[in-house]
């Protein structure tokens, strides 16, 4: 009898579920029609205070004056962008916009999420920096909270300001430890804007004419655009052959994103970082992971990206998502690796700030407590499924792709030759704009939206966001 009634109790919750999400959907459907078509924006209990500052067109002003010209901005009429909740934003007027960006996959806890605000406030009233020569219990805390969440032996912390920082001081790290110079990174990827990093980097639009020489870029395991499709084993014998014919032999390391962000959100191959993984230790280099916009949860499947192929690093950094939008970088790798920062005297002021990492800790402490890791699995599996029923309406979607909250969708003008559609994405990001739905855009050639939304990112916001781009794409 127990047995039986526990069945029916799920058929019955399971019945239940269907037809409230029927009921959504039907609503939503309403809601849509009775507006003309036009989506309607999920209901949101909060009203930002009003805003007294200056307007887009006194602030856009200023920055063409005293501002460097290399800073663009999205839409032909920038957004001044005044206030946070959550998964939204909102303009110097009041209207409210779903974020579907996060600051470039950087907002994992949500806009101002009320005990991160409050981790930094307690922090800066108390102390709010002296230096890494006196003891604070703020950097070792979150230190050991952050090696928790490591798997083997990653579990020394050295913090930065940024993620070009802690790339810089990752691929150091594996030179000095090695005692080689030769760095395996990948095409189409992004690491950085400084001198090593922007070696490392292999795309031409953010590559300046400077030296950048220890580099070696392998073919990249990109299952649309890529030579072998989805097949990893095969782009991972480019690997071998790159280090066999353009290098010594011996190598200091190789440095990856499980998913691509600035490239495209491009999720590398599968089984291709294993066998990567047995070639680069072979020619006695390491492993070095770059989590900077796919770690902390955002995957769904996993707190860290590179995890989702099944290997463990010897060096990982990170920085956007581990402090909800604070200025704060990381490296983490194993106790013998990181005794080679010793050998001189390395130092970074304002890395480890007690301000920086009493936010971090509070983000991770968020991340557990609200279940943000299988949140972004569930909405990003929902809303995935939502983008892929799309490409099947629309031809200018050449592909969808990425897990949990990191999702890219390519656009192009002929699905054969894949031809980017480099005007037409402008074109639907404005009026996906004018609707009330910010999203990123990337890719070499402009043409992918990125899609990196807060994690607290909900089955409705999902459901704007995708009813918003079908209309948007629907009035090219």
């Amino acid at each position: 009898m127990h047995k039986f009634a526990t069945s029916l109790r799920r058929r019955t919750s399971g019945t239940d579920q269907f037809r409230r999400c029927f009921s959504q959907l039907a609503q939503r459907q309403s809601s849509i029609e009775e507006s003309g078509g036009v989506p309607i924006i999920p209901a949101f209990d909060y009203s930002p205070p009003p805003y007294t500052g200056p307007t887009a067109e006194e602030i856009l002003r200023k920055r063409k004056e005293f501002l460097s010209p290399a800073m663009f901005c999205f839409y032909k009429k920038p957004l001044n962008i005044v206030h946070g909740k959550m998964q939204y934003l909102f303009d110097e007027n009041g209207r409210r916009f779903l974020d579907g960006f996060g600051g470039i996959a950087t907002v994992n806890c949500g806009h101002c999420h009320p005990d991160v605000v409050k981790a930094i406030i307690n922090q800066t009233t108390t102390l709010q920096h002296s230096t890494i020569l006196y003891l604070n219990h703020s950097m070792a805390d979150f230190a050991a909270a952050l090696a928790g969440k490591m798997p083997g032996d990653l579990k020394v912390v050295f913090f930065t300001n940024s993620g070009t920082e802690a790339n810089e001081l990752a691929l150091m790290i594996a030179r000095l430890y090695t005692g080689c110079q030769d760095i395996i990174s990948l095409r189409n990827a992004y690491h950085g804007n400084a001198a090593g990093t922007m070696g490392a980097t292999a795309q031409s639009n953010w590559k300046f004419n400077v030296v950048q020489s220890g580099v070696h870029h392998a073919v990249n395991p990109d299952p649309y655009r890529g030579q072998f499709g989805s097949d990893g084993e095969k782009y991972a014998k480019d690997v071998d052959d790159l280090i066999q014919f353009g290098t010594s032999g011996n190598i200091a390391g190789f440095i990856f994103e499980a998913i691509q962000g600035v490239g495209g959100i491009v999720e590398l191959a599968p089984n291709y970082l294993p066998p990567v993984y047995k070639t680069i230790k072979k020619a006695g280099g390491l492993m070095i992971a770059d989590e900077v916009q796919a770690g902390f949860a955002r995957t769904g499947t996993n707190f860290w990206g590179f995890q989702n192929q099944g290997i463990v690093p010897d060096i990982v950094t990170m920085a956007k998502g581990i402090g909800n939008g604070i200025p704060l970088g990381a490296v983490v790798t194993t106790p013998e690796i990181a005794k080679v920062l010793a050998r001189r005297s390395y130092f970074n002021t304002f890395g480890g700030n007690p301000v920086c990492t009493a936010a971090g800790h509070a983000v991770l402490k968020v991340i557990e407590r609200e279940n943000l890791q299988e949140n972004a699995h569930v909405v990003g599996s929902y809303l995935k499924k939502r983008l892929i029923s799309l490409k099947d309406k629309h031809e200018i979607i050449g592909d969808v792709r990425g897990r949990g909250l990191i999702l890219g969708v390519e656009l192009v003008t002929d699905r054969k030759l894949k031809t980017p559609a480099k005007t037409e994405i402008l074109e639907i990001m404005e009026t996906m704009k004018d609707l009330g739905v910010l999203v990123g855009k990337g890719g070499f050639y402009g043409n992918v939206f990125r899609i990196t939304p807060p994690l607290c990112f909900t089955k409705e916001d999902a459901d704007f966001l995708v009813d918003v781009m079908d209309y948007s794409i629907s009035k090219l």
